[in-house]
């Protein structure tokens, strides 16, 4: 049986970060930035709970705020439609583990062998799919999207923890 695919209003048309929540990148950063939110804009799934059709697409502005993440909700024409807060504990540990994996694979690009680096890769992979596990089970009952919008989702949240 072929899953039914989501309403076109159903999907986010545009991703921001709060530039209060930001703080410097580097080039490497800021490309992976501008690459997840490509791709999370070309491909997504994203409905907050309770939204009729008629409300999407959405933008969305990503932040930090008392601690917080908020997920800023707005319709096409920037008008809000409420916001999800939150807490931002339960993340603390996965973004560490992928901040020091992801310094590892860094590190194994200049020095290791093929078959090292792919291992790492692996490992990175795995933690960045349990961070968007994660996020998925945290917006449970407040915003519906799927794994692919989740793992892209995380990425930025990653992003707002570099300081």
């Amino acid at each position: 049986m072929t899953e039914k695919a989501p309403p076109t209003s159903h999907r986010l048309i545009g991703v921001d970060l709060d530039e209060r929540s930001v703080v410097r990148r580097s080039a490497d950063i800021d490309h992976e930035l501008k690459v997840a939110i490509f791709d999370l804009i070309e491909q997504n799934v994203f409905s907050p709970v309770g939204a009729h059709d008629e409300q999407g697409p959405f933008q969305l502005n990503l932040g930090i705020a008392d601690n917080r993440l908020v997920f800023d909700i707005r319709d096409e024409g920037a008008a809000p439609l409420g916001k999800i807060i939150l807490a931002l504990s339960p993340f603390r540990r996965i973004v560490k583990d992928y901040f020091e994996i992801c310094d590892s694979y860094y590190q194994a690009i200049k020095r290791s062998s093929p078959s090292q680096i792919e291992t790492i890769d692996m490992a990175r992979r795995g933690v960045h799919n349990e961070g968007s596990e994660l996020l998925r089970e945290r917006l449970k009952g407040k915003i519906d999207c799927d794994f692919d919008t989740a793992r892209r989702l995380f990425t930025l949240i990653c992003v707002l923890h570099i300081r």
